[in-house]
């Protein structure tokens, strides 16, 4: 009997030593666990939070004083510094100038903007900030070409790219741009010559 208990103590201590020697290792494995967590909670939060046409389309039926008090009333423009203030503004007096099917346009493109991954968002800004510093006329006839070949199958896009004609419209770097900007998951750009993405 006390060989029984003695070998029953012997296993008890074993699997009392085992356990406190994984204890760190859960520990970590929790740790491990918790950035992927945070990040699953971030997206989740990013997908709760009003997307940027969702202020315009609730305000834009409302006359343009209203808008303007209901744009200095909203708590989460009152913590922007006075130079994202000022240009907010600005954006909300262009909008009001559009026609309606344009600003139609322009929430769509929003929307857009707003589910684009953050490295989409950049790569976007970095081709058509490249697009921006060409002469005017370039410039056009870019915002022109992209918007046909948005509203192009890709295979068709892409034959249109390897045309002749392309070839000698555009020089390989424009059309390297063309064919970047055609790849991003982007609204048409509208008819203005220097529109980019919406920010």
């Amino acid at each position: 009997m006390r060989q029984v208990g003695a070998i029953t103590g012997r296993v008890l201590a074993i699997a009392v030593i085992a356990m406190v020697a994984a204890a760190p290792a859960l520990g970590q494995a929790r740790r491990e666990q918790r950035p992927a967590a945070q990040a699953e909670r971030r997206a989740q939060q990013a997908q709760k939070r009003p997307h940027a046409g969702d202020w315009l389309r609730e305000h834009k039926d409302l006359p343009p004083s209203e808008q303007q008090k209901a744009l200095e009333n909203d708590p989460g423009f009152r913590k922007l510094p006075p130079a994202e203030q000022q240009r907010l503004r600005q954006r909300l007096r262009n909008f009001n100038s559009l026609p309606p099917e344009q600003q139609e346009r322009r929430l769509q493109r929003m929307e857009t903007w707003e589910h684009l991954t953050p490295e989409q968002r950049a790569h976007a800004r970095h081709v058509f900030s490249q697009i921006q510093q060409m002469p005017l006329e370039r410039r056009r006839m870019m915002m022109v070409a992209i918007r046909h070949l948005r509203q192009m199958p890709p295979e068709q896009r892409q034959q249109v790219l390897e045309s002749e004609r392309f070839k000698s419209t555009f020089s390989p770097e424009e059309r390297g741009m063309l064919n970047e900007v055609t790849q991003l998951p982007l609204s048409p750009a509208e008819s203005g010559a220097g529109e980019g993405p919406q920010q």
